[in-house]
């Protein structure tokens, strides 16, 4: 390993925990520093870009595939790096926070890969984020391959300064990894990976991508190491798919569909007009036809660049009571057959009971071949109409959608104010993705008056008073206040964490530096 004169020094402003000095080493925070001077104003141009991209499509600007980038999309000739060790067969990838109990779970489930989540199945309390480094550092031999996701470029870590501001939080969390776990995966016959969450276009892929060849030449990596798979989890990074890929195709390891966060996103950016009216999200199903155009453009984009296409997040979790329990792996089975059908090459789960039927699914299409790459879907052709075809599924709330948005949000918000960022809610796993689709959806419905605010008042009253009879320990009223801070304002907060995190959870002390 090069060694990196500390000259970039990062102030710690979270308090001491045990083993902390493991990870907060001099030289993992002077490697922090040295990130953040780089590239931590050009996250912050990007983030203000964001910001103009939303009020012009808010103002009625079209959502296309860049014209700019059209060159990229037609060369047939590019391809990204082929698959790395421990990444040919990802036909279940099983995704949770980096604790150490889901850390044992994930390893010991039969799954190829576990997805190790900083971002939406973590709460990210100072105690947490560091104790998921260490269970990272200390993970030993094992057979399921690490892929990590580090929390997205709109968010920062406040208990780590440098310069006199928060470091962002997605080099926090790839940085201390990186630098404390980098060569162990490569000695350990695998590499550092990584799931890039929130990207909203080609720009953020490119700065991941810098990220990536300058952490390398840091360390004296080999360039081409890491590998990262993407998200594609906002409307804009839809139209922008081929775009990532070119972007980090040294470094790429594909594409991911995400759903929650996509629909998120959908209402986020479109959600002042009434033909992106969404109904109940359990009614927004992936054979919707605008997300059944999503996923298939996302299947033929991959293959066509031989990148892996991986599905979206099983959440169900499977219950003691028979009945429940086998209906819920047949709703599983169905979206896996699915799929596997349309050519992903493997997908998501988060509970351990669900590996075995993704297993059985994908070995029924893949047999003893890795993947399916070589089916690259030539029968595809989406349109940028076809990716915005909302209004052939807008339609009104029902009541007990409407109420149990108010209730699902209010039980993550109490979960995660207290430490916990994956959480069981009534079958299925639940983390900030859910939370977010749950709030937007009230505050869409409300702004398009299909609902009435003394309704959503009323309902929000009751749930608060199931919610404290249910979780006693709850902070009621600050709950209350985050949903709606979060849900009834006039303007829509693009995320809840941001703000929830500096109210609730950061906790600074001058003690180390």
């Amino acid at each position: 390993m090069s060694i990196i004169a500390v000259t970039h020094h990062v102030r710690i402003l979270g308090a001491p925990g045990h083993r902390h000095d493991e990870i907060l080493t001099p030289a993992a925070l002077d490697f922090v520093g040295r990130l953040a001077a780089e590239f931590g104003e050009r996250r912050q141009d990007l983030m203000k870009e964001r910001r103009r991209q939303a009020l012009r499509l808010a103002a009625g600007s079209a959502l296309d595939f860049p014209m700019v980038t059209s060159a990229i999309r037609a060369d047939p000739t590019w391809r990204v790096a082929p698959p790395a060790p421990g990444l040919a067969d990802r036909r279940v990838e099983i995704a949770g926070p980096p604790d150490r109990r889901t850390a044992s779970d994930a390893l010991n489930s039969g799954a190829q890969v576990w997805v190790a989540d900083f971002e939406d199945a973590t709460s990210p309390t100072w105690g947490n984020l560091i104790d998921g480094q260490l269970t990272l550092l200390d993970v030993g031999e094992r057979h399921t391959t690490l892929v990590v996701r580090p929390r997205g470029w709109h968010l920062d870590e406040e208990h780590l300064a440098y310069d006199g501001r928060p470091v962002p939080a997605a080099l926090v969390d790839f940085g201390l990894y990186f630098f404390h776990c980098a060569q162990r995966q490569i000695d350990a016959g695998q590499g550092p990976y990584f799931y890039l969450p929130k990207l909203e276009n080609r720009y953020e892929a490119r700065l991941w991508n810098d990220v990536f060849v300058l952490a390398q030449e840091l360390l004296g990596i080999p360039r081409g190491t890491i590998r990262a798979t993407v998200l594609i989890e906002t409307i804009t990074a839809a139209f922008e798919m081929e775009e990532i890929l070119y972007e980090l195709r040294e470094h790429s390891s594909g594409l991911n569909a995400g759903r929650w966060d996509y629909l998120f996103s959908l209402i986020k950016t479109f959600g002042h007009r009434t033909d992106f009216l969404l109904p109940d999200r359990a009614q927004v199903t992936m054979t919707a036809p605008f997300m059944r155009s999503y996923t298939e453009l996302l299947v033929r984009t991959c293959h066509r660049r031989g990148a892996h296409a991986i599905g979206a997040m099983a959440a169900h979790v499977p219950g003691k009571d028979p009945a429940a329990k086998d209906a819920a792996l047949a709703r599983v089975r169905l979206d896996k057959e699915r799929e596997a059908e349309d050519g992903f090459d493997g997908s998501w789960v988060a509970h351990p009971g669900l590996v075995p039927v993704c297993r059985e699914v994908f070995d029924g299409v893949l047999g003893e071949r890795p993947h399916q790459i070589d089916r690259t879907r030539d029968d595809v052709e989406v349109t940028a109409g076809d990716l915005l075809s909302v209004r052939r599924i807008s339609g009104p709330p029902t009541s007990e959608g409407v109420r149990t948005n108010i209730a699902v949000a209010l039980r993550y918000f109490a979960a995660w104010l207290r430490g916990q960022g994956a959480v069981a809610l009534g079958g299925l796993m639940e983390d900030a993705a859910t939370a977010e689709i749950a709030r937007v959806q009230i505050w869409q419905w409300l702004r398009h008056r299909v609902i009435d605010r003394e309704t959503v008042l009323t309902l929000l009253d009751d749930e608060v008073v199931a919610l404290g009879a249910e979780y006693p320990w709850a902070p009621v009223e600050e709950i209350r206040a985050l949903f709606e801070r979060m849900a009834l304002a006039g303007e829509l907060p693009l995320f809840f964490t941001p703000d929830a995190y500096s109210r609730h959870l950061v906790r600074r002390t001058e003690a180390g530096a």
